[in-house]
């Protein structure tokens, strides 16, 4: 299988991940998974495993799923998902890396494009159905049936998995890129324990990674031999940076009213003072979340307050519990006191969480063209970033640009790969142009050309099909 006929085949297994209700783009996890993500492509580079022509073919994007069950997968064209459980259950970055390069070397190592070769007497979509109902099936196989024809159901059973030949390579490459990275290699050993002790419950099914990457006696024994060559390194112990950010992935992955009751009450509970500090600071952020979810937002700041009290000092950590500060103000209606805790957002090239809560907030307070003014560049730079465009519609929206926005709500329909509904907004700012008035030229040429270009695109799509 090529690789442009991989991505074009990852792109409409992509297009369906994104309209799905579980995928989130949440800028504090994302930024979190990037951040190791990048790290991990960087070392392939250094060691050969990603070649220039890979690299420029492939997306190499992550998607978050809202999902708490415990899951990774790569899919063709350099695509990658991530369940919010996962991080909910590793203890250190250094683990969750160990997945994150074991599948990113599926990936390079070309495991799905001779995986999916198999099937080539299939059609694409075919294919890609397949794939997504294997996905699906992972975690609910009953969500899996509406997706697969009877006749598919073996061929579909097996899709996702690789052989035992790929899963060795992709240990042993995964291993070398995870620590050619700078992570530790006692984070693969750890999570690699992890799975080996969920799969002596048989998986009770919050594991679905142990069904499409099975452990065998094999990649077991593998491991414990990398194990014993390892220096005798402590456990890994939890940090209080990841253990906010697994708290944000609880809560954010399992928002039902009696789960998020639950969070709450245990900041207050018996067992609280017997924790360690790390996880008693996991406990009063996913309590704070919880609590503002359900719009108490007197006890969300309760909450914060003790928060802020146990994490002190200019650190990653203290980081996190400010953007939760902000997070809550905004939840709150309260926008100015939100852009006061984010400071100097706008007077230096701020990160995506902070640019995000910052235009938000700028929006809300009537200072919507200073958050244009951040956000333009943003897009320029990336320009598939669905969340920045839709941020940057509202802020030319509250200005008054309504060619400006609804071109930029456009953009934020293709980045996401919904051809069709990008069309008809950009045809909608076409319309706008000819109204007449006070009208962007420029920003009315480049509607024209992008509306022919996503003219093409859908028709493509059609062609497909």
């Amino acid at each position: 299988m090529s690789t442009s006929a991989e991505r074009r085949l990852g792109d409409r297994i992509a297009r369906s991940l994104y309209r799905d209700p579980d995928y989130i783009d949440d800028p504090v996890l994302g930024e979190y998974v990037q951040g190791i993500w990048q790290r991990l492509l960087q070392a392939a580079r250094q060691r050969g495993e990603l070649l220039p022509e890979l690299e420029t073919a492939f997306a190499w994007d992550v998607a978050l799923g809202r999902d708490r069950s415990v899951n990774a997968f790569a899919l063709p064209g350099g695509y990658l998902g991530v369940h919010l459980g996962l991080i909910a259950v590793v203890n250190s970055e250094d683990e969750l890396a160990s997945v994150l390069a074991h599948e990113l070397s599926h990936v390079t190592q070309r495991h799905i494009a001779r995986t999916v070769g198999r099937q080539s007497a299939q059609g694409p979509w075919v294919i890609a159905a397949m794939i997504l109902g294997a996905l699906a099936a992972s975690s609910n196989p009953q969500a899996a049936s509406a997706m697969i024809a009877g006749g598919q159901a073996v061929a579909v059973q097996g899709q996702l998995n690789f052989s035992r030949d790929m899963e060795r390579e992709a240990d042993r490459v995964g291993y070398g890129v995870m620590t050619e990275a700078g992570f530790e290699p006692q984070g693969f050993v750890s999570m690699f324990e992890k799975l080996q002790q969920a799969n002596r419950f048989n998986d009770s099914g919050a594991f679905p990674y142990l069904r499409s990457h099975p452990l065998t006696t094999e990649r077991i024994a593998d491991m414990q031999v990398r194990q014993q060559l390892l220096p005798q390194a402590p456990p890994v112990q939890l940090t209080v940076t990841h253990a906010l950010l697994a708290a944000r992935a609880r809560v954010l992955s399992n928002g039902d009213v009696e789960s998020l009751r639950a969070a709450v009450a245990e900041a207050s509970g018996d067992q609280f003072g017997k924790l360690a500090p790390a996880r008693q600071a996991g406990v009063l952020y996913a309590a704070a979340l919880a609590a503002a979810s359900q719009r108490d937002f007197a006890q969300a700041a309760r909450l914060h307050t003790r928060l802020q009290t146990m994490v002190q000092g200019p650190t990653q950590a203290q980081r996190l519990v400010q953007l939760l500060g902000a997070e809550l103000w905004l939840a709150a209606d309260d926008p100015k006191r939100a852009g006061e805790l984010l400071g100097g957002a706008a007077a230096t090239p701020a990160k995506r969480s902070e640019l995000f809560l910052w235009a938000r907030a700028m929006t809300q307070v009537g200072q919507a063209a200073s958050a244009s003014q951040q956000l333009r560049p943003w897009v320029t730079e990336h320009p598939r970033d669905a969340q920045a465009w839709q941020l940057l519609s509202a802020a030319y929206m509250a200005q008054g640009q309504t060619l400006s926005g609804v071109r930029a709500e456009a953009e934020a329909y293709a980045a996401r790969f919904d051809y069709e509904a990008a069309l008809n907004r950009f045809k909608a700012a076409q319309d706008v142009a000819r109204q007449g008035g006070k009208i962007d030229h420029i920003e009315a040429s480049i509607i024209d050309t992008r509306t022919r270009q996503l003219e093409s695109l859908v028709r493509e799509q059609a062609l497909e099909r």
